[in-house]
């Protein structure tokens, strides 16, 4: 009987800690330092000169889409100076790469990294 007394005492703690549990993640939220926190998202630098990507004619005849991220290196006066790809079909990525590096920013006090999404759709 006595195994029976000491599993009874060893679920007491258990269901104390899910007690708990709530309370700790509330105080936690309440104290986190704010340089813990999620940084805003940076404001994007204005594009002044876009250029579309081409298309390939068999992608869009074979009615293969998507979207492709990228992610540009513009330097302080504009222009970009490197882009690498983050996702998307490898093809239409391509296309956008080139399409990118010739696209013109507003110049801005100090080189900056932008994020770039571009939807291809095949309709």
């Amino acid at each position: 009987m006595l195994v029976g007394r000491s599993s009874q005492f060893e679920t007491i703690p258990r269901r104390l800690s899910f007690a708990i549990l709530p309370l700790a993640l509330c105080l936690t939220a309440v104290f986190v330092s704010p340089s813990l926190a999620q940084k805003a998202d940076k404001p994007e630098r204005k594009v002044i000169v876009s250029v579309k990507p081409e298309y390939p004619e068999l992608l869009r005849h074979a009615q293969v889409g998507g979207v492709v991220r990228l992610k540009a290196t513009v330097q302080a006066n504009g222009t970009v100076s490197n882009v690498e790809i983050l996702g998307g079909n490898p093809i239409l990525a391509d296309r956008a790469v080139i399409a990118v590096k010739s696209w013109k920013y507003a110049p801005g006090p100090a080189q900056t990294i932008e994020d770039i999404s571009l939807s291809f759709s095949p309709h």
